[in-house]
C-alpha cells in the first residue's frame, strides 16, 4: 500500500479490535497449540520467560512475488485452517484490494491514469479463479495482467529517465532527498506526474552526490520501475492477490512474505519487543527521512540511504519497518549510510543495537512502560484505578508490581479495591490476560476455545505466590472499544462473580488468531482458528459483554463492532467450565467480591466520569441480575 508515514514497527494467538484490513491491529494470545494449526518455526517462542524474540531477515528490496502453485497452496491452506467455513469472496472487492497491495507507491495500479485498474476490474472473476485453483493451471488472468504491467511500467520508466536527465533548478540536494513524495491511503496524483517528480529529484541527487550517490539513485530506479517480464509481473500480481484474499475470508487474517513478516506481528505488545531505530519516519525519493525518535547515532532529520548494505530507496512501507527491526538487532553492529543536513556527501555510521529503544529485562520498575495508576479516596480507604491500554504479554507482572507498590505505600489509608480501566483497550496477548487473571482468580479454568472440527481446549489461570494475589474487591471499566483480550479480562472476572463490569456493551471479538508458516514456506499467515467463550459459556463473538452496571462514560456507542465486519466469525456459545470451588471463594472468605459502602466519599478523580461510575459500586453485589443504569451524576 502507499501510505507514507512509518511508525515503530504477535504471538501465538491474536486477540484484538480490528481496524483497517491492511493495518489491522490484532493482538496475540496463548502458547503454541497442538494440532493441524500449530504455529510453525517462523515465530518460535523464546525460552526466556520474559518475552519473545523474532529473527526478522533483512528484506531483499524486491517486490513480493509468488508462483501460481505457491499462491494456490496458501489460499487452500487459509480456507482449510480457518476456524469456520469461509464465505464466498466477492471478485470486484478482491481485485480492488489486489491492485492496492500491488502498488506501494501510487505508480503501478492505483493512480488515476493507470490503465491497470480497469484491467483488474474486467478480470476480477478470472483472478479469483486463479487464486482458488478453479482457473487454468498457469494462472492465466495474472499472466494477462503481467503483460499489461510490462508496457505500463516501461512507459513510466521512460518518463522517469527523461526527467532524471533534464537539468533542474529550484531544489537543493538535501531538499530533494528529504522532501515527502508519496501520498497516503488515497492516491490522487497521476502516475506520470509522480514518475517525473521522482526522476527530477533523483537527477538532482545524481549531480550533487556524484559517484557516491549512484548506488542509491540506481536502486531507486530499479525498485520504482522493475525490469520484469510478463511472467515476473504475474508473480507479483499473485502475491498481491494472496495478501488481498486472506482478509477477504477472515477480517482478522493476513499473509506476508518473509521480507515483510514483521507487518503480521504486533511486536510492540511483547514483553521484550525488538529494538527500533526511530519512532516515526517517512519515505522519500531516495530513502527514509527520520521525523522523530531517532536512536543514536542517528538523529531526527537524517535521510537514511542504506541500512546493513541494503539501499532504502524504493522499499515498501512494510520492508522499511522490517529493515529497521532486523538491522537494529544485528550483531556485529550494522552500518548505516545517511545524508545529514549541512554535510555535502553521504556519511557512514555504525549502529549500536544496545542504544535502540526496547523494553528489556533491565528496565526500571518505575519506567515509562509502567501502567498508569491513580489512587483515589473510596469511603475511609482508597481505591486504585489502573489504566490498561493494551494487554501486553507481561500484563500479569505489570499488574503485580503496580498493586504491590500501592499496597506497600506508607500512609493512614489502605487500599480497599482495584479497578482495571479497560476503556479503549483493543486487546492484546491472551498469555497476558491469563497471567493477569491469576492475580484475582488463581487456578480457575478460563476460556473454552473451539476449532473448526469441534474440538475444544481450556486454559487455567496460573497460581502466583500468595503475596502477589489480590483478595480484595475488583471491578472493570469498559466501553464499546473494549475488545478481545480485554473482554476476556472483564468477562472472566464477572463470570466468576469476582467483580462487576461497569460501562457500555463491549466490541464483541470472541475469536483468536494463530501465526502459521504458509505451506509454500515463503511467508507467514495470521489466521482466525479459534472461537472462545467466557468461563460460564457466554458468547463474546459478535455480541460483546453486557455490563453489570451500565454507565455511558460520556461517549456514544460505536457502530463499527465485530458483528458489522464482513465475513466476521459466527457467534459461539461454549460449555460452562467454571470450577465450583473457585466460585465458592466469594462466600468462604478467600476473597472479597463485594465492594463496601463508600458513604458518598469517592474521589476526586482526574476523569470525573470515573468517580461517577465508582459511586455506583457498593450499592449492589456483582451478581445482581437487574442492571443499574447511571443517570446524570
Amino acid at each position: 500500500m502507499t501510505g507514507g508515514v512509518l511508525g515503530a514497527a504477535g504471538l501465538w494467538l491474536w486477540l484484538s479490535h480490528p481496524h483497517a484490513v491492511k493495518g489491522a491491529q490484532p493482538v496475540r494470545i496463548a502458547p503454541a497449540l497442538e494440532g493441524p494449526a500449530a504455529v510453525g518455526d517462523v515465530a518460535q517462542s523464546s525460552d526466556d520467560s520474559c518475552g519473545h524474540s523474532h529473527d526478522f531477515r533483512i528484506p531483499s528490496g524486491h517486490a513480493p512475488s509468488l508462483t501460481c502453485d505457491a499462491a494456490r497452496s496458501i489460499v487452500r491452506q487459509a480456507r482449510r485452517q480457518l476456524g469456520y467455513p469461509p464465505a464466498p469472496v466477492e471478485p470486484r472487492s478482491l481485485a480492488e484490494a489486489t491492485a492496492d497491495w500491488l502498488d506501494p507507491y501510487g505508480l503501478w495500479s492505483v493512480a488515476p491514469d493507470t490503465p491497470i485498474a480497469e484491467s483488474f476490474e474486467r478480470g476480477a472473476s478470472g483472478l479469483l479463479a486463479d487464486l482458488e485453483g478453479r482457473g487454468p493451471g498457469d494462472c492465466r488472468e495474472a499472466s494477462a495482467l503481467g503483460v499489461l504491467l510490462v508496457g505500463w511500467v516501461g512507459e513510466l520508466r521512460g518518463v522517469f529517465d527523461e526527467a532524471r536527465r533534464a537539468q533542474s533548478s529550484g531544489e537543493d540536494a538535501m531538499t530533494a532527498a528529504s522532501s515527502p513524495v508519496f501520498e497516503g491511503a488515497t492516491v490522487t496524483r497521476p502516475a506520470r506526474a509522480l514518475a517525473a517528480t521522482l526522476g527530477r529529484r533523483i537527477g538532482i541527487l545524481d549531480r550533487s552526490l556524484g559517484p557516491a550517490g549512484r548506488p542509491y539513485t540506481d536502486a531507486a530506479r530499479a525498485r520504482y520501475f522493475p525490469t520484469l517480464d510478463a511472467g515476473g509481473w504475474a508473480e507479483v500480481v499473485l502475491a498481491a492477490g494472496v495478501r488481498a484474499y486472506v482478509p477477504s475470508v477472515d477480517p482478522h487474517g493476513a499473509w506476508a512474505p518473509l521480507d515483510e513478516e514483521s507487518s503480521v506481528y504486533e511486536v510492540d505488545l511483547e514483553a521484550r519487543p525488538p529494538s527500533r531505530l526511530w519512532e516515526k519516519a517517512e519515505r522519500t525519493a531516495i530513502g527514509i527521512k527520520i521525523e522523530s525518535g531517532a536512536t543514536p547515532p542517528l538523529v531526527d532529520g537524517d535521510v537514511v540511504l542504506a541500512l546493513g548494505d541494503v539501499p532504502a530507496a524504493g522499499l515498501s512501507y512494510e520492508q522499511v519497518e522490517q529493515l529497521g527491526y532486523a538491522v537494529s538487532e544485528t550483531r556485529p553492529s550494522a552500518r548505516a549510510e545517511i545524508l545529514r543536513d549541512g554535510l555535502p556527501v553521504p556519511q557512514t555510521t555504525w549502529l549500536d543495537a544496545t542504544g535502540a529503544g526496547s523494553k528489556g529485562a533491565g528496565a526500571s520498575s518505575e519506567s515509562a512502560d509502567d501502567l498508569p495508576v491513580e489512587r483515589i479516596e473510596y469511603g475511609d480507604q482508597d481505591a486504585i484505578i489502573i489504566a490498561v491500554h493494551d494487554v501486553r504479554d507481561d500484563l500479569g507482572d505489570e499488574l503485580t508490581q503496580s498493586i504491590l507498590r500501592e499496597r506497600e505505600r506508607n500512609g493512614p489509608r489502605a487500599v480497599v479495591g482495584v479497578v482495571l480501566d479497560l476503556r479503549g483497550n483493543g486487546g492484546g496477548s491472551t498469555d497476558g490476560a491469563i497471567d493477569a487473571l491469576g492475580l484475582f482468580i488463581p487456578g480457575a479454568p478460563l476460556f473454552p476455545m473451539k476449532r473448526r472440527d469441534g474440538s475444544t481446549e481450556t486454559d487455567r489461570a496460573p497460581e502466583p505466590p500468595g503475596v502477589d494475589r489480590w483478595r480484595g474487591p475488583v471491578a472493570t471499566l469498559v466501553d464499546g472499544d473494549t475488545a478481545s483480550a480485554a473482554e476476556m479480562l472483564a468477562g472472566a472476572l464477572a463470570a466468576y462473580r469476582r467483580g462487576p463490569v461497569i460501562g457500555a456493551r463491549t466490541f464483541g471479538k470472541g475469536c483468536a488468531q494463530e501465526y502459521l508458516d504458509d505451506d509454500a514456506r515463503v511467508g507467514v499467515l495470521r489466521l482466525t482458528t479459534l472461537l472462545y467463550s467466557l468461563p460460564d459459556g457466554s458468547p463474546v463473538q459478535r455480541v460483546g459483554l453486557t455490563p453489570t452496571i451500565r454507565f455511558p462514560f460520556g461517549t456514544a456507542e460505536p457502530n463499527d463492532r465485530e458483528a458489522s465486519l464482513l465475513h466476521a466469525p459466527p457467534l459461539w456459545r461454549g460449555p460452562d467450565v467454571r470450577d465450583r470451588s473457585v466460585l465458592a471463594h466469594g462466600e468462604d472468605g478467600t476473597w472479597a467480591a463485594v465492594w463496601p459502602s463508600h458513604g458518598g466519599n469517592v474521589g476526586p478523580c482526574k476523569d470525573a466520569d470515573v468517580c461517577r461510575a465508582l459511586r455506583l459500586l457498593g450499592t449492589a453485589p456483582p451478581t445482581a441480575r437487574r442492571m443499574t443504569t447511571a443517570k446524570g451524576r
